[in-house]
């Protein structure tokens, strides 16, 4: 760009137009970004909750040890669906961004945190330790107890999730009956809020209850077979967005 003293005013204004135009992000690569991001999300939270699925029946049939996988999938779940959220809800050329948008990202956030802290701790202080670790001390932290502090934190989690879930719903922007039906399971699954939420105030699952364990890893199941389809739409949702 040359600028002298004999080029007009509107010529410069012009020129530093253009330059800038060069650098600045453009709108349609952000799009695209957007819309790869969620696509990724969808794919990860969904194979991650296929093996967590996978993981849990195999546990109960055979009476293996897969906790450690269970822990692991988990927190590559809470990461896909955050970014899954966060491109559901980021503004395009027919979406703008809305409040219930930036409510459902920011319980989206707080789930993500609290799982991390809970299934991060089992997978390095009270695996690595736990033999040394005091059997008082494993109640508070150990998610293998039944109603542990971070027993209660993994379902407050999870009903930060449904939460979350039911305020991105409001973002879908449907455009086929798969988008659809993706929109009402995730309102639907904002149920999980209200009963992850009560029922450690409750002496529901506690570790004196027989059979806890299998009817935990049950419900487990049964949520990930909700859920999975969710992941499969929400994949196909941003699959269409890039073909449009």
């Amino acid at each position: 760009m040359l600028i002298g003293t004999d080029v007009p005013e509107e010529e410069i204004k012009r020129q530093i137009r253009n330059s800038y135009d060069l650098i600045k992000p453009k709108g349609e690569e952000t799009e695209m970004t957007n819309i790869k991001t969620g696509q990724i999300g969808a794919a990860v939270t969904g194979v991650s909750t296929a093996a967590f699925a996978f993981a849990m029946i195999t546990g109960l049939a055979t009476g293996a040890d897969t906790s450690a996988v269970s822990y692991f999938v988990c927190i590559f779940i809470a990461v896909g669906y955050v970014m899954f959220s966060a491109s559901v809800v980021a503004p395009t050329k027919e979406r703008q961004l809305t409040a219930t948008g930036l409510v459902g990202l920011a319980f989206a956030v707080v789930y993500v945190l609290l799982i991390i802290i809970v299934y991060y701790s089992m997978l390095t202080t009270v695996r690595m330790n736990g033999g040394s670790l005091s059997e008082e001390t494993l109640s508070i932290i150990s998610y293998n107890h039944l109603g542990s502090l971070f027993f209660n934190y993994d379902l407050l989690g999870y009903g930060f999730m449904g939460l979350s879930t039911f305020f991105i719903g409001f973002s879908i922007m449907p455009r086929t009956k798969g988008d659809r039906a993706l929109r009402v399971l995730l309102r639907i699954h904002g149920v999980f809020f209200v009963s992850c939420l009560i029922m450690p105030m409750f002496p529901i699952f506690t570790a004196e209850m027989e059979g806890g364990e299998i009817i935990g890893t049950l419900a487990l199941v049964a949520w990930s077979a909700y859920y999975l389809p969710v992941c499969i739409l929400g994949w196909r949702y941003f699959r269409k967005e890039q073909s449009d």
